[in-house]
């Protein structure tokens, strides 16, 4: 689906991740770990076209992506939800929900804002409880569904998670990482960024380890949760602090 080739980015002159090269499958769950600092956030910008691509070539399903602007990248079908969250404080729940149907380009029909919407508020019911309250009123982990599910709403082929359990309590990170899972089961495919490694490679098939910019180390990843080097140097010991993985949930969710 997502093909990158020696992909060199940063931010003007300045070279933040060097000679990439990954693929991501189809109906996959990919995760991207390493240190603070390491590039993964900037890679996810070169794919969604934020950051200057210096060299490489990124294409999804066959096409050349490199050049775009970032909203036809996202016309393209990959949705990218940042770091931080960066919901609409003001707006209520659902317009920051209906301001996701942007990133196709043309507006879709209330049908289909509306079987959508359901979707999401099956997969996420206190967005739907909440749906006319203030997002910034929001506690955190309801503000990370909450962008989620406005990405949603752009109908992605690939979606892109930068530290989805960033600042939140471990049940609510594990909920989160729940409805990855399921909407992942519905063939949603997904690439995350996740600084919990553990729990990343808990629910991904799939793996790479960056370091300074630099891809070091890829495998499925179950695989590498059993690496020696992989658990000194990223997974420590005993149980991840964000609680026990992400179990399956009751959902039937088809995006």
């Amino acid at each position: 689906m997502l093909d990158i080739s020696n992909i060199c980015a940063g931010y003007g002159s300045l070279r933040v991740v060097s000679d990439a090269s990954l693929t991501i499958q189809k109906g996959q769950i990919a995760t991207l770990i390493g240190p603070n600092g390491a590039g993964k956030s900037t890679l996810l910008k070169a794919i969604s076209g934020l950051v200057n691509i210096q060299e490489g070539s990124i294409k999804l399903n066959g096409a050349e992506i490199v050049g775009l602007k970032p909203h036809l990248i996202s016309r393209q079908g990959i949705l990218h939800v940042p770091e931080g969250r960066q919901v609409f404080g003001l707006m209520t729940v659902e317009e920051n929900l209906l301001l996701g149907t942007h990133a196709l380009g043309t507006r879709p029909s209330r049908d289909d804002d509306a079987e959508t919407l359901a979707q999401i508020f099956r997969l996420f019911p206190i967005l739907q409880e909440r749906k006319q309250q203030e997002a910034g009123s929001l506690s955190g982990g309801q503000q990370q569904m909450l962008a989620i599910g406005r990405a949603l709403m752009g109908r992605p082929q690939l979606l892109m998670l930068d530290e989805p359990s960033l600042g939140l309590a471990p049940l609510v990170a594990k909920q989160v990482f729940d409805a990855l899972v399921e909407l992942n089961k519905g063939g949603l495919t997904i690439l995350l960024i996740e600084q919990n490694a553990r729990m990343a490679l808990a629910v991904s098939q799939y793996a790479y380890v960056i370091e300074s910019g630099r891809l070091v180390h890829e495998g499925p990843s179950e695989q590498l949760a059993r690496d020696p080097e992989i658990e000194a140097h990223y997974l420590g010991h005993g149980k991840s602090p964000a609680g026990p993985s992400p179990s399956k949930v009751n959902l039937q969710v088809v995006l």
